[in-house]
């Protein structure tokens, strides 16, 4: 039945674990003392409960050994930046068609697939278009599949909202164009990600969208000075952009950090959108998951977290 706690000796496959999001999904399944099995790239340390596969989205081999006996797969790894549409494909679409059929021919019937929100207007973005693909083949699977689509993402660890935190240290954060947005927490999501391994009627080939309870969302200029209410004394002030200066930005973001730029043109054009809020008929079950951490409290510890590791200053 859904809504009950996954189960202590359940192993479960991860695809993306030594990334931002799968690092704090790690640290749950540690707490809820489940066996993880998760693909990497790169050689890592042991780690109790967790069974490292050296491979990724590409390696069918290692795809295989990684849900060898698995009950079900979280597949969280995707590319979020890449130089043009192929990169995208790649990553977010055929990586996804990979993990589903490797699903098949071990046995693999439950599927957590980890989206976005961009998913949602696949116009303004190759990211987007992408994300959207890898859902529609989910969809079309024959698994027995959830989607989540998380709006922002923060917490320790992550790298795309340091940039805001590193800006507000120094006064000024620029915006996008005036408009609202969802956040979540890491943890967050993670627990969430967790509480939909059960299948049941409520979770079974529904899409949900989860973030921090804030009615409405938030809008560009509050979030801004809550992050610089995190970082420092003083309050921040918000500057936002025309959609005009944000492909600015982007093209010279581009030219002084090349395949390292966090605004490229293609998140340019989708951060310009004005409405990232999630949806509120899906979101997920209140009977299944709840948000637990309050935003402006983890934008707090997300800074001592920052400060602690030297990525603040």
């Amino acid at each position: 039945m859904s809504g009950e706690k996954p189960r202590r000796g359940d192993l479960v496959a991860v695809t993306g674990a030594t990334g931002f999001v799968g690092q704090a999904v790690l640290m749950a399944a540690g707490r809820h003392q489940l066996d993880v099995r998760a693909l990497t790239r790169r050689k890592q340390r042991l780690r109790g409960g967790v069974e490292w596969v050296d491979g990724d989205l590409a390696d069918v081999p290692a795809l295989k050994r990684l849900m060898d006996g698995a009950s079900a797969v979280i597949h969280i790894a995707g590319v979020v930046n890449a130089p043009d549409a192929a990169g995208f494909e790649e990553g977010n679409v055929q990586g996804t068609l990979r993990v589903i059929e490797a699903a098949h021919e071990m046995g693999v019937s439950r599927l957590i697939h980890v989206s976005s929100l961009a998913a949602r207007e696949p116009q303004l973005s190759m990211y987007g278009a992408s994300k959207l693909r890898g859902e529609k083949l989910v969809r079309a699977s024959g698994l027995d599949w959830s989607v989540v689509r998380p709006p922002a993402v923060f917490g320790p660890r992550d790298t795309e909202m340091l940039e805001l935190f590193r800006l507000a240290r120094r006064g000024v954060i620029p915006l996008p164009p005036p408009g609202h947005l969802s956040i979540i927490h890491v943890a967050d999501l993670a627990e969430l990600l967790l509480a939909l391994l059960p299948s049941g009627e409520d979770v079974t080939r529904k899409v949900f969208e989860p973030d921090d309870g804030e009615p409405g969302g938030w809008t560009h200029v509050a979030l801004a000075r809550a992050i610089g209410a995190a970082v420092r004394e003083k309050p921040v002030r918000p500057l936002s952009l025309s959609p005009g200066i944000v492909r600015l930005a982007a093209r010279a973001d581009r030219l002084l950090r090349g395949k390292k730029a966090k605004l490229t043109p293609d998140r340019a054009r989708y951060i310009c959108h004005p409405d990232w809020t999630v949806s509120e008929e899906a979101r997920p079950p209140a009977s299944l998951w709840r948000p637990r951490i309050d935003t402006r409290e983890g934008l707090q510890a997300t800074a001592a977290w920052y400060r602690e590791a030297g990525w603040l200053k």
